[in-house]
């Protein structure tokens, strides 16, 4: 008979087992979904990051030279010679110039070794064309003439200096056949043109004169012929003068308020202070630029062309479009104070009973002039009122201000950062940087103001 031999087999549920390493993966997967969803869907905030910068406005003139200058004529007839070059600075006892009954004959100038351009003259006017040929630009074509002025004050101080070294050869020679010697009427820079503007004043200065459209200038030269009583020098006899400038309606009364004025010279790109004065004519507004030196500079020049700098700030360079107003509450600086067990800052809210309620904050701007701060009304109740550390003074939270300001994104989200504005152009200001409230070099801020709101998270 067969053995039957049954096996009794049970199963047995096996109890679940929680995995942690999972749970973890899940938890993250979860947030990456969210996070990158969130990005996705939320409006992105475009950063500026400040640097420091500047800004520069100036506008373009010509102006008309005004002048002490003394016309002074021949006292005799003869052939006429000088002695001092153009442009160069004589004293009421310096010899001028020499009348003759004929032509002079000299020698042409650098024809000894003692009239040849000495080695120093020489590198000075290498160093001039190098420096020219290094720094040249095509679009300031003014340079080639500036140097073209430079080497012919060199030739022709070196041509005055062997004219008038011949000169005082035949004088000493004997051989001057009616050589007389003239000096000068009185101190001054001496100068051998002639324009008619020379007796002009200020007040004689009308809008026509400002065009150099018919201007005409007359040149004496040497070994000409001339008569009693005909002009042959001028002297220049102070270093004050005045360029005047026809203004736009809105530049004169832009300028109107205005004492100085930064002034830069296109012709050499030397830039001076001037005294600023703006005239009103029934038919014009003249702009008149007094300097008190540097006259020897443009002694051969009626009119120049100059740029007036009227802003040149540097600071924190920032978009416009960044740049919002915000209102705060404005509280005395003595309402501040420090929590009982921390050194944050804040306030002591009055709650209605014996103790007030200590409530942090940030101070947004410290007016020093009236030793107020700046205070969000975001983190007070509405109708609050502050008590004054160790008084019983209370302060209503009702008085406002606006200030003008950035949102900062440096840490992830938005922190208001107050601004001064020292200039702007048409895209950007200029800030002043140093400001423990404000912002500093390299900082980020939202380029669009508009788009973010006080703490909210930058992605």
């Amino acid at each position: 008979m067969a053995d039957n031999n049954l096996t009794n087999i049970q199963t047995y549920r096996k109890k679940p087992h929680f995995n942690i390493g999972n749970a973890i993966f899940g938890i993250i997967l979860i947030y990456l979904i969210v996070t990158i969803f969130t990005y996705l869907t939320s409006k992105h905030i475009s950063v500026y990051e400040v640097r420091e910068g500047s800004i520069l406005r100036d506008t373009a003139y010509t102006g008309l030279i005004i002048r002490d200058e003394t016309v002074v004529a021949s006292e005799a007839d003869g052939y006429i010679n000088y002695f001092s070059p153009e442009g160069s600075k004589v004293g009421a006892r310096t010899d001028v110039y020499t009348l003759s009954g004929q032509k002079l004959n000299f020698r042409e100038t650098g024809s000894t070794e003692q009239e040849a351009l000495s080695a120093d003259e020489q590198a000075a006017l290498l160093l001039k064309i190098q420096s020219f040929s290094d720094n040249s630009d095509d679009a300031q074509f003014r340079d080639v003439y500036t140097l073209k002025d430079n080497i012919n004050n060199v030739l022709e101080s070196k041509s005055s200096q062997s004219r008038q070294s011949q000169l005082e050869e035949m004088l000493t020679q004997n051989q001057n056949n009616g050589l007389n010697v003239y000096k000068a009427a009185s101190d001054g820079i001496i100068m051998y043109s002639f324009d008619g503007f020379e007796t002009v004043t200020v007040s004689d200065v009308s809008e026509n004169m400002l065009s150099k459209e018919n201007y005409k200038i007359e040149t004496m030269a040497n070994n000409v012929s001339v008569k009693p009583g005909m002009p042959i020098y001028k002297l220049i006899t102070s270093d004050t003068w005045t360029l005047v400038i026809s203004l736009s309606e809105d530049a004169a009364k832009e300028m109107a308020d205005m004492k100085r004025v930064k002034v830069k010279f296109s012709k050499d790109n030397q830039t001076e202070r001037a005294d600023v004065e703006v005239v009103r004519t029934r038919d014009s507004r003249l702009g008149l630029l007094t300097f008190h030196s540097s006259m020897i500079r443009y002694a051969k020049e009626r009119y120049l062309d100059v740029e007036l700098i009227l802003e040149d700030e540097s600071g924190l360079k920032i978009p416009k479009s960044s740049v919002i107003n915000k209102k705060f509450y404005t509280v005395p600086k003595d309402y501040l104070t420090q929590g009982g067990n921390s050194r944050d800052t804040g306030v002591l809210v009055d709650t209605g009973t014996d103790t007030a309620e200590f409530k942090k904050v940030d101070v947004y701007y410290w007016n020093q002039e009236n030793d107020t701060v700046y205070l969000d009304p975001q983190v007070f109740e509405e109708g609050a009122s502050l008590v004054r550390p160790e008084s019983s003074e209370t302060y209503s939270l009702k008085a406002t201000k606006e200030l003008k300001g950035v949102y900062n994104i440096n840490k992830g989200y938005a922190v208001f950062k107050q601004i001064e504005i020292l200039c702007e152009s048409d895209e950007y200001y200029i800030v002043k940087a140093g400001n423990n409230y404000s912002l500093t070099n390299y900082d980020h801020i939202a380029l669009d103001g508009e788009t973010v709101t006080e703490n909210s998270v930058v992605f």
